[in-house]
């Protein structure tokens, strides 16, 4: 009997100790979310930590901006999602068709050459030269035309001189000529927006359209026919089409390169973007058509250049290739052969008896 009242005496104050000990915290906290939480387990704390971690990046790359003491709100956009698109046009379409353009028209002036030769002076020369051009009109002539061809050989190496002029010179050389190049880049842009006003301002009267385009565009100007050439005024289609190439597409160039030239002070960073993409993809067109131009006014017809050379070009020269303007200037009847030679070859014929 005593033996097993001390038996149970026992139990009872082993069972009251153990009751008394508090369970360990960790196993008292996970009782309590577990019974908070409706029994499923927590995730592990990295778990967690690397699910905020990825809202907070797709956040950014969705273009959230973030807190920053200087800068603006644009320093506060850690990632520009919208500049990948910016980057695969520039680097894809506008630098491929820029390429393709300039080596196509390349191309094409190579193998005109080589079939239709230099245009030469059909009739006979007659030693008398006539004003073309004077002072004023060559020097924005070629303030205009110096500036722009600076400005597009430094912009054809910041579009394509990693994959063509750095593998040739190397970093050093690379990067020292492209340092000076964007310096020259900038500054002559404001040489030759100034040559694109004072061009716009002394021929656009010379310019506006008329009926003797259609005629002379019919004929190509005569630059496929021996013999052939339309009566013209003091710049004919052709001519008309560079100018206005030059004028509007210089225009563009200008806007945008200012908007370059002063970041975010006239749009936001998606805009910068547009702009570079319109300045690249004008740029290489202008380029392309002023290659023509260069072609022309150089090896590619005779006494072309005497015209922004000296000012004077041949007589003759005149007669074949803008007739009606030497009438003009002559005070002669305008010229009716259609072939723009006036009467004769460069000898004016009778005054129509009154």
């Amino acid at each position: 009997m005593t033996t097993w009242f001390k038996t149970i005496l026992a139990a009872l104050l082993l069972s009251v100790a153990v009751a008394g000990v508090p369970a360990p915290p960790a196993l008292a906290q996970s009782s309590s979310i577990r019974l908070d939480s409706g029994g499923a387990p927590p995730p592990p704390p990295t778990q967690s930590l690397d699910r905020d971690q990825a809202e907070m990046w797709r956040a950014i790359r969705m273009g959230e901006t973030g807190n920053v003491s200087a800068g603006g709100p644009v320093a506060g956009v850690l990632i520009q999602s919208d500049g990948e698109l910016w980057r695969s046009l520039r680097n894809g379409p506008v630098a491929d068709y820029g390429a393709l353009a300039l080596a196509g028209v390349l191309g094409v002036l190579v193998l005109f050459f080589l079939l239709r030769g230099r245009i030469r002076i059909d009739g006979a020369k007659t030693g008398r030269t006539i004003e073309r051009f004077n002072t004023l009109e060559r020097a924005s002539h070629w303030l205009t035309a110096g500036s722009f061809v600076v400005l597009a050989l430094t912009g054809l190496n910041i579009l394509y001189g990693r994959h063509t002029l750095l593998p040739l010179i190397g970093p050093e050389a690379f990067a020292q000529i492209t340092m000076l190049g964007k310096l020259a880049h900038n500054y002559l842009g404001f040489a030759f927006m100034l040559g694109v006003l004072l061009t716009f301002l002394l021929w656009v009267r010379h310019n506006l359209p008329d009926r003797t385009d259609i005629g002379w565009a019919l004929r190509a100007g005569g630059l496929f026919s021996r013999g052939v050439h339309p009566p013209a005024k003091k710049f004919n289609a052709g001519q008309k089409l560079i100018f206005w190439s030059t004028v509007v597409g210089g225009g563009v160039l200008g806007f945008t390169g200012l908007q370059l030239l002063f970041p975010l002070y006239f749009g936001s960073l998606a805009d910068m973007q547009l702009y570079q993409l319109i300045h690249a993809g004008t740029a290489l067109l202008l380029s392309a058509i002023i290659i023509g131009h260069i072609y022309i006014g150089s090896i590619g017809m005779e006494g072309a250049f005497d015209a922004m050379g000296n000012g004077q070009v041949e007589e003759q020269w005149a007669r074949e290739h803008h007739s009606l303007w030497v009438a003009e200037v002559k005070g002669e009847p305008p010229p009716t052969d259609g072939h723009g030679h006036g009467h004769g070859h460069g000898r004016p014929g009778p005054a129509p008896a009154e």
